[in-house]
């Protein structure tokens, strides 16, 4: 009972997201993070978080103090991340993209108790800011014991664990206030349906994972647990997704799995070099922030022979942890665009929306978040319904497809049209790898449709796109105007199409 809401939930379960930090210990001398020269063991990973617990411990921050993170993916991010859930504070994770106005802005909003910042950072916070050692270097071995893992034991898995900024790309970012109780279940649930919990994994398990999202965003949290949970090396690129330098890592490396969004994969898939490259240690991909496509499953299958049935993916928001339901990668390949079927402890319900052929998803799940800081609002009912604003359907296999958000919605003379519809039936269409659709102001129909398309094969026109889509959509479904070309189409901090980006594009033209 949470809130005076049923969840289910498992009965043996950790109450703490430290508490999945112990497990570090099975793997010893295992090297555990890799970026450029720098190599961090599981052993040198627990020493290091134990020493900085002790320095946030000797500067007073504690149990349900904030701690502001700002910097970029690094081994120092991870263990300042660690350190704080040791001592039971709560991380909260800053966009490293964000301008000094924006740092400013969410430092008034949190009052956080300490601002830990890396270089880059450091330069945008303002002046009466209190802030402390970002290097894991920097901090002092010490032989004081009273500290760490005592103190935690007071934290309970209701309490805050992480504060994690919603990347959304209209208006301003709310800040998502997650529980140990949300980051712990999501995590068993995954381990529980890939059958890959402590008592399930063998001392030589673990994969060397290749993670190009940012740490900042609710993916990050959630690959560390994982990769402590079950011995993953991580390896992480010296900046932002670049497709050459992944390429050169999977390589170097020898990465096993790589978890991104639809347009890194493209873009590394497009990369003129691949053929020449050594990448059949890659067997799985899982891809998430976007439908799956046949088109792109079919290149992932021809350029990266190694994964033939491991394009894994899922739905889900930060407001929920960031995963509801799970496709396996065989299901992907089976029903190409699946979002997957709900987690075991999740449930999905439908609430239909006026002039819409499809119903907003609403999910129920122990992983999903107290609250917004700062702010009353809550897209959470009394019932313990989070209304995601998404649109989409259950088949009759229990799969979940999404079919576009109510947010996005373009009408045109006062027919809805849903951007997601319009994408798939483009990324539907082979020699077409990327698309996206917006709406542009128009005096009499009050919008029209824009489309922006990727593609491979010259031949494809806006004429001949336009044709075959005209079999498949609605007429007033149908895209008015187009831009086709070769070039890719412009991501945000997160690697997500940048749609307000198109919108001005489109408006200017």
């Amino acid at each position: 009972m949470i809130d005076g809401v049923a969840f289910r939930m498992y009965a043996q379960r950790p109450h703490r997201v430290s508490e999945i930090l112990t497990l570090a210990d099975r793997w010893g001398s295992r090297v555990h993070l890799i970026q450029g020269d720098r190599k961090v063991t599981f052993a040198e990973l627990t020493t290091s978080v134990e020493n900085k617990a002790k320095y946030l411990t000797a500067r007073g921050i504690g149990r349900g103090h904030r701690v502001l993170l700002l910097g970029w993916n690094s081994p120092d991010w991870i263990v300042n991340f660690w350190a704080c859930t040791l001592v039971g504070a709560v991380p909260a994770l800053a966009n490293a993209w964000w301008s000094a106005g924006e740092v400013s802005d969410a430092i008034s909003l949190l009052d956080p108790a300490i601002v830990l910042a890396d270089v880059s950072g450091t330069r945008k916070l303002p002046a009466e800011a209190i802030t402390g050692e970002w290097a894991a270097a920097g901090v002092e071995d010490s032989d004081d014991s009273a500290l760490g893992r005592d103190l935690v034991s007071t934290v309970s898995e209701n309490d805050p664990a992480v504060i994690i900024f919603t990347s959304g790309t209209g208006g301003a970012p709310k800040a998502v206030e997650l529980s140990n109780r949300s980051l712990v279940a999501n995590l068993q649930m995954l381990l529980n349906m890939t059958h890959r919990l402590p008592h399930e994994v063998t001392d030589d398990a673990g994969e060397v994972v290749l993670h190009t999202g940012p740490l900042f965003h609710v993916g990050g949290p959630q690959m560390l647990m994982r990769s402590v949970a079950v011995g993953n090396t991580i390896v992480l690129p010296a900046g932002r997704f670049d497709p050459a330098e992944a390429l050169d890592l999977i390589e170097l490396h020898q990465i096993s799995r790589w978890a991104a969004v639809p347009t890194m994969v493209t873009r590394l898939l497009d990369h003129p070099d691949i053929p020449t490259r050594d990448v059949g240690s890659l067997r799985s991909v899982t891809i998430g922030g976007a439908p799956v496509h046949p088109e792109l499953l079919d290149q992932i299958s021809r350029t990266l022979p190694a994964v033939r049935t491991g394009v894994p993916t899922g739905y889900g928001l930060t407001e929920n942890c960031g995963q509801a339901t799970a496709a396996s990668g065989r299901e992907t390949v089976k029903h190409p665009g699946t979002a997957g079927r709900p987690l075991p402890l999740a449930e999905l319900k439908f609430v239909p929306v006026e002039g819409m052929p499809d119903a907003e998803i609403l999910v129920r799940s122990p992983t999903q978040m107290t609250r917004y800081v700062g702010t009353d609002e809550s897209p959470i009912d009394d019932e313990g319904w989070l209304h995601t604003g998404d649109l989409g359907r259950l088949d009759d296999g229990g799969r979940l497809w999404i079919t576009g958000r109510s947010k996005d919605l373009i009408i045109r003379g006062g027919e809805n049209i849903a951007p997601a519809a319009v994408e798939r039936a483009l990324t539907g269409i082979p020699g077409v790898t990327e698309a996206a659709v917006v709406g542009v102001p128009h005096a009499d129909l009050g919008e029209e449709v824009f489309a922006f398309v990727v593609i491979s094969d010259l031949t494809l026109t806006a004429e001949n796109l336009r044709a075959r889509l005209s079999g498949s959509l609605a007429s007033f479904a149908v895209p008015t105007h187009w831009s086709v070309s070769q070039d890719p189409l412009p991501t945000n901090h997160t690697g997500k199409v940048d749609k307000p980006a198109l919108a001005r594009r489109a408006a200017d033209r």
